[in-house]
């Protein structure tokens, strides 16, 4: 389910010497972690840290990444990166992200997420305990809509 109400979350980042080149550059790759960064934040908003989620058996496996690079980013600066859940499914999940320094857009990205069963390895569906959580923080449910018991 596409959402239109997602929590936003924005994380900021102080540019690290050691993720930059020779130039004070940041290399491309490093962006891929200030994503899991954003989407670790984020998650925490629905009420369960990562490292939480998975003690209840499950993992929230990438399947994908998606980058698109606008301007640098560099050594001594502190960026902006905002994330929300674009998509959520009864499987898996879609965040979106945007890397800004102020005003300039330095990147654009997406991940895509599957749950994964600790045990066996194998998809499964989101845990029961955690779909009203998420589906607030993806914005297609409101915080006043909750279900009966």
């Amino acid at each position: 389910m596409k959402t239109t109400d997602a929590t936003h979350s924005t994380t900021d980042i102080e540019v690290r010497y050691v993720e930059t080149d020779q130039m004070g550059v940041v290399h491309h790759a490093n962006y891929v972690a200030w994503l899991e960064l954003a989407r670790t934040h984020l998650c925490a908003l629905s009420g369960f840290h990562y490292a939480e989620i998975e003690t209840r058996g499950v993992l929230l496996m990438v399947t994908g990444v998606e980058l698109r690079y606008f301007r640098p980013a560099h050594y001594g600066e502190t960026v902006q990166v905002e994330c929300w859940a674009e998509r959520l499914a009864s499987r898996g999940v879609h965040f979106a992200y945007e890397v800004r320094r102020g005003s300039d857009r330095l990147a654009t990205g997406r991940t895509e997420h599957i749950w994964i069963d600790r045990a066996t390895g194998r998809p499964a569906r989101i845990p029961e305990e955690l779909r009203e959580p998420f589906a607030r923080l993806a914005g297609v449910m409101r915080p006043a809509e909750t279900r009966e018991p």
